[in-house]
C-alpha cells in the first residue's frame, strides 16, 4: 500500500502546473509516454504521475523527466537566491548599521 502524502494546496498546485507543463513539452515535441519512459529511466505509470504531479514521485524523476525534454536547467530555477526577494529583504535587514575596524587593526594604524 502507498503511503498518502498531504501537501499544501499552493504546492499541490505548484506540483500540477509542473506536470502539465512536463506533459506538454513532452506533447509539443512528439513524444510517446513510451518512448519518454524509457528514455528517462522509469515506467510509464511513474510518466503519468509525474505529468499529473503526483507528490509522490521523486525530484530525480522529474529532473530526469526535464532532462530528457532538454530542460534540465529549468530545474536549477527552482530556488534560484536571486529571485529570493524574502532572503534578500531579511538578509538586509541584518546587515549592520556600521563597519568598524578591529582593534588589532587600529593599534597598527596608530603605530
Amino acid at each position: 500500500m502507498s503511503k498518502k502524502i498531504h501537501s499544501p494546496i499552493p504546492v499541490q498546485k505548484a506540483l500540477r502546473r509542473l506536470g502539465k507543463n512536463i506533459s506538454d513539452a513532452r506533447r509539443r515535441r512528439r513524444i510517446p509516454m513510451e518512448l519518454m519512459s524509457e528514455r528517462s529511466g522509469f515506467s510509464r505509470i511513474t510518466l503519468s504521475k509525474i505529468e499529473k504531479g503526483d507528490p509522490s514521485v521523486s525530484m530525480g524523476a522529474y529532473a530526469s523527466a526535464l532532462f530528457v525534454l532538454g530542460m534540465p536547467e529549468q530545474l536549477a530555477r527552482v530556488a534560484d537566491v536571486s529571485q529570493d526577494i524574502v532572503g534578500r529583504e531579511l538578509e538586509e535587514e541584518s546587515l549592520p548599521k556600521r563597519i568598524r575596524m578591529p582593534q588589532s587593526d587600529k593599534e597598527e594604524a596608530n603605530e
